[in-house]
């Protein structure tokens, strides 16, 4: 399932249009994403262009935010932020490919 049908899905199911959930996402400047913005997510066309907005869309449909970073090919704010080993990055992702295919 990709990013844009985990989306449709839950909005549908909470009843949302996109409209309504486009309100509820706000970008740095406090302005509402549009509709049109959410459409072209919904249909794969981008991802969110930010962690932020993948966390208020998270919030929004009462999803989990991992699910949406992975879905969305990126990595939260927290984890990008550090100076993290070499050896822990490649032992960490090492772990989640493991995870992924057990």
């Amino acid at each position: 399932m990709s990013l844009g049908d985990t989306i449709v899905e839950n909005r549908k199911r909470l009843g949302l249009s996109q409209k309504n959930l486009a309100e509820l996402i706000q970008k740095t400047d406090g302005q509402p994403i549009t509709p049109q913005y959410l459409n072209d997510i919904e249909h794969d066309r981008r991802n969110p262009t930010s962690p932020e907005l993948i966390e208020q869309i998270a919030r929004a449909l009462n999803l989990e935010p991992e699910l949406l970073y992975y879905q969305a090919g990126t990595l939260p704010s927290d984890l990008t932020d550090q100076t993290v080993p070499k050896e822990k990055v490649l032992a960490a992702f090492d772990a989640f490919r493991r995870e992924l295919k057990s």
